[in-house]
């Protein structure tokens, strides 16, 4: 595998390519990215065509859940979207908000803000904005979102312990996220967790169930519930590019489980975490 910042650049350079392309070529390319390759980035995705507020032009078939579906968004709440690609989530996040509300997209692709904006223009959006940032640092002020959402992305971050940390600086006290994510059950075989094309293919990156929740404890998160739990299967045609026969049929009656999960948290009403300025640290 390799370090972080090599790591986050295969992502910008893989994405930024997905951006380029619609989501029907994404989903008969056997990789998102190219005409073939080892890894398909639309078969996690759910269906988001029956939503209020979708938008065909933006959907990329990226996600691997419906996190705005769960994320109990009010009228009038300020929503961020972290890893909001070319505004999916953040376009059905603001038919919810509504006009008094407000919708901010962070991606860390060029490529995916030009477009995400693009798609806002079209559709004459006021209230929805887009900003390049990395969710180890999000662009913005602290205690400003009522809720966060995303989709897919967190398990691109090296560093998740920052990356939750940085959500829950941005929540409101009592705010709240609902994220998608996966995450893994069991031991994956090494030569899928060591090939940097599977950690952009949001496989690699995944870390133990158990870790992930227990990082959101630890950042100190309150209510913390998995809302949904959903078995991915990889076909057979993309492990078979990491694994022989042999390796493959032990890995399917292994005890290995891939599971797109959305989690929610909240972050306490009165701040009780130590932090600089509060006087305990």
């Amino acid at each position: 595998m390799k370090n972080a910042d090599e790591l986050k650049r295969l992502v910008r350079e893989k994405y930024s390519e997905i951006a380029q392309q619609s989501k029907s070529v994404n989903e008969k390319s056997c990789c998102g990215a190219g005409d073939c390759g080892t890894v398909d980035y639309t078969i996690f995705s759910d269906d988001y065509s029956g939503l209020e507020g979708y938008n065909p032009d933006a959907d990329l078939g990226l996600g691997c859940g419906l996190p705005t579906e769960y994320a109990q968004i009010k009228a009038g709440d300020t929503v961020v979207d972290l890893g909001s690609g070319a505004g999916n989530d953040c376009f059905v996040a603001r038919s919810i908000a509504g006009e008094s509300g407000k919708v901010i997209g962070i991606d860390m692709t060029q490529a995916m803000i030009d477009k995400a904006r693009a798609n806002a223009a079209k559709l004459g959006f006021k209230n929805v904005e887009f900003r390049l940032g990395e969710i180890e640092d999000i662009p913005m002020g602290s205690n400003l979102a009522d809720v966060v959402v995303s989709n897919c992305v967190l398990n691109l971050v090296p560093n998740k312990s920052q990356a939750f940390s940085e959500i829950y600086r941005i929540l409101k006290p009592g705010g709240h996220f609902s994220i998608s994510d996966v995450v893994i059950e069991g031991e994956l075989p090494v030569s899928l967790k060591a090939d940097a094309e599977m950690y952009a293919g949001c496989v690699a990156g995944a870390i133990q169930m158990e870790e992930y929740l227990g990082i959101i404890g630890k950042t100190g998160f309150e209510e913390i519930t998995v809302q949904k739990k959903k078995t991915i299967q990889l076909p057979d045609a993309i492990l078979l590019q990491y694994l022989n026969e042999e390796e493959l049929e032990a890995y399917r009656q292994g005890s290995i489980g891939i599971y797109s999960i959305t989690v929610f948290g909240r972050k306490p009403a009165r701040e009780s975490r130590c932090q600089p300025g509060n006087g305990c640290c």
